[in-house]
């Protein structure tokens, strides 16, 4: 059984209106354009899946696309977009689910593998992901970077958005590497909470993953325009090779 949340139907259907950010062309465009050159002429596999923000685009592009996504109301709303024949689904735990046949590339994107909530699991994730990659194939995963350099002295908790619409904050476990966050909306209705539970990985630790699952590393960069990363880089897309 799977530590990530299951993201219900309510959380589905509101799911492409409270990410809109992420469809903007300047996010999507770059993201789809470095995947498409990874995929080459070869099949592409994503784990979590979704709603297809990035699969059906990509599809698009004319690479053949298949997804592993645990939530069954999410694969409901990328039906909205795609078919079964057009993007094959396995409802499955990107950890563990299969599906048929080898890839030229296995990504992750928008800091999902932070939904598997234990490093072994995690680390089952890259097992799985080479496991679905022919010789030469590529590993993708675009994620944060802890941002523990917010937090003071004592202090356990860090706001990431700070709007009268919105109120978000993070707290995080030091010990087990789990991070929540907890968000506070204000509407026309009323103040709703809601929160989310993930826990957070540092880039070394994604590249010892990478080594016991055979994978070397090739790449990485602090977005998807391929920019430098650095030490103050807050998130990163790193690209693994299988031999």
């Amino acid at each position: 059984m799977t530590s990530s949340d299951l993201w219900d139907q309510e959380t589905a259907e509101r799911y492409e209106e409270s990410s809109a950010a992420m469809y903007a062309p300047d996010v999507l465009g770059p993201t789809v354009d470095l995947l498409a050159g990874l995929a080459g002429d070869g099949p592409a596999l994503e784990l979590a899946i979704g709603t297809g923000r990035v699969a059906v685009p990509l599809a698009a592009r004319g690479v053949p696309v298949s997804g592993i996504e645990l939530s069954e109301p999410m694969v409901a709303q990328l039906r909205r977009h795609a078919t079964d024949d057009e993007i094959p689904v396995a409802v499955g735990d990107m950890a563990s689910a299969t599906v048929p046949g080898d890839f030229s590339l296995v990504y992750l994107v928008f800091n999902t593998i932070s939904n598997l909530r234990t490093q072994a699991e995690q680390v089952a994730c890259f097992a799985n992901a080479a496991r679905h990659l022919r010789p030469g194939g590529r590993f993708v995963v675009e994620l944060w970077v802890p941002p523990l350099r917010r937090l003071p002295p004592g202090q356990l908790a860090a706001p990431f958005e700070v709007t009268e619409e919105h109120l978000g904050f993070d707290t995080y476990d030091l010990v087990t590497q789990e991070c929540t966050s907890h968000h506070y909306r204000q509407s026309d209705a009323g103040t709703s909470y809601s929160f989310g539970r993930f826990r957070y990985v540092w880039p070394s630790e994604l590249d010892l993953m990478a080594q016991l699952a055979g994978l070397e590393q090739e790449a990485r960069w602090a977005g998807w325009d391929r920019s430098p990363f650095t030490s103050d880089s807050e998130s990163h897309v790193s690209v693994w090779r299988k031999p």
